[in-house]
């Protein structure tokens, strides 16, 4: 891949269309499909609709889709927009048609806030160590040349 390819407008459209379609297929599949409360047969205590098991896999498939965006040069402002407006849209999408109280949008302006919050945070610490990684090492290493060190 050419260095500079990641400059182009048209590489930066469709790592972002690529972000949203990943975080579409990412909601469905560990959160999406799953509309039910469970009920304590013991408390009566209503919990849900999702388990933890589901969310913590959304979260590991949210930041690995991120973390491939970005170093796949993918911008890191388009790839955390693109993550946090898709989720956050698909989410607000489901809570709205089941809710009757309107404390969705409550969820809904939290949720936006905490994807933006940990997109912020996976976006710098991946690039930080990107840039580890490309710095050039130490040069405390002996050289072959006496006259170089």
């Amino acid at each position: 891949m050419n260095p500079n390819s990641g400059n182009r407008p048209v590489y930066q459209a469709l790592g972002s269309l690529a972000v949203a379609l990943g975080t579409l297929l990412a909601w469905y599949a560990w959160l999406g499909w799953d509309t039910r409360y469970q009920v304590d047969p013991v408390t009566g205590q209503q919990t849900g609709p999702y388990e933890t098991w589901q969310v913590a896999g959304c979260v590991v498939t949210l930041v690995a889709l991120l973390v491939c965006a970005l170093l796949s040069n993918v911008r890191p402002l388009a790839a955390s927009a693109a993550l946090t407006l898709i989720f956050a849209a698909a989410w607000t999408v489901q809570a709205a048609a089941a809710d009757d109280t309107g404390l969705y949008a409550v969820g809904a302006v939290l949720l936006v806030g905490g994807l933006a919050a940990g997109c912020l945070l996976v976006s710098a610490v991946t690039l930080k160590l990107r840039k580890r990684g490309q710095s050039p090492r130490n040069s405390s290493t002996i050289s072959a040349d006496p006259g170089r060190s």
